[in-house]
């Protein structure tokens, strides 16, 4: 009777086998391709370049082509700014004329606004692409998809930035310090839209960049470094005139919807995803996906 079972149970079919469910795990089948995609590893670099200089031109693309409806920007500018004295928060004229004051401190971050938002973005991308490739491609995805999602900000909500509000005096500091590097004022207002003012990627991309230092770095001070960051960041864009508060709120929401994404689709946030994972020894959130195809 024993080996009567034993031998039912060696015939019995898996019922979580591919035959059962219908899964196709022939070569370059579907089901594979999406396991494969979901696995932590480094991309080759030609091309990681070549996607981050496509995206980033796509994103300015359609960035700038969506139309400057300068009437309701200033109606949602004026909302942003009652809404702010409401909440008790409405002290960027206040920040701006201060910091304004203090000419080598208004160059200094005016210089800081148009050059690190790139600098330190790229630099941190390719920090995880040399020492944490397993966690770069999940990395990366988080900066697309907060990245991607502003877009619908841009587009659906208009905003200008208090240095262009009406009656409010504001400061623009790059016109009157004369400091290069604004695509937003001077000889180059005319190559970017100048109503894209919610969500500020400048915080999104800083915490992207801050909070992917102080999940992966070991030293302290670097830990401490990428928290400092975006909180610079925040006091730049606020002093210089180029955003309100609330549109960091703004920056900070498409970042957590980037995260989500993120981890909805590698099954993990990228900091906990290994290291340096080999092709046979997958992370165990795509293991499980893996075995089940290999079936």
């Amino acid at each position: 009777m024993g080996e009567a079972s034993v031998k039912t149970l060696e015939t019995r079919t898996d019922v979580s086998s591919p035959q059962v469910t219908g899964q196709d795990t022939r070569p370059g089948s579907r089901s594979t391709l999406l396991a494969r995609l979901r696995m932590p590893r480094r991309p080759r670099i030609w091309f990681e370049v070549l996607l981050i200089a496509v995206s980033y031109w796509t994103y300015s693309l359609i960035r700038n082509a969506v139309p400057e409806q300068k009437t309701a920007a200033l109606a949602n500018a004026d909302w942003i700014w009652n809404a702010e004295h409401t909440l008790g928060i409405a002290v960027e004229h206040s920040v701006n004329h201060a910091v304004n004051s203090v000419t080598w401190l208004v160059v200094g971050m005016n210089y800081y606004y148009a050059t690190l938002h790139f600098v330190v973005t790229i630099g941190v991308l390719v920090w995880i692409y040399r020492f944490h490739p397993g966690r770069y491609a999940a990395t990366r995805f988080v900066l697309f998809a907060t990245t991607g999602v502003a877009l619908l900000g841009y587009y659906f909500y208009p905003l200008a930035p208090p240095r262009l509000m009406n009656g409010q005096r504001f400061v623009d500091t790059v016109l009157v310090h004369h400091t290069w590097g604004s695509m937003a004022s001077g000889n180059l207002k005319h190559m970017s839209n100048q109503y894209a003012a919610m969500p500020s990627m400048h915080i999104g991309w800083s915490l992207w960049c801050g909070l992917t230092i102080f999940a992966v770095a070991s030293a302290p001070w670097a830990r401490v470094l990428g928290l400092l960051y975006p909180a610079a960041t925040l006091v730049v864009i606020v002093a210089t005139a180029n955003h309100f508060w609330l549109d960091a709120a703004g920056g900070m929401l498409c970042l957590a919807f980037g995260y989500t994404v993120s981890g909805l689709w590698y099954g993990s946030l990228p900091h906990r995803l290994p290291r340096r994972p080999r092709a046979t020894d997958p992370h165990p959130a795509t293991a499980a996906v893996l075995n089940r195809f290999r079936r």
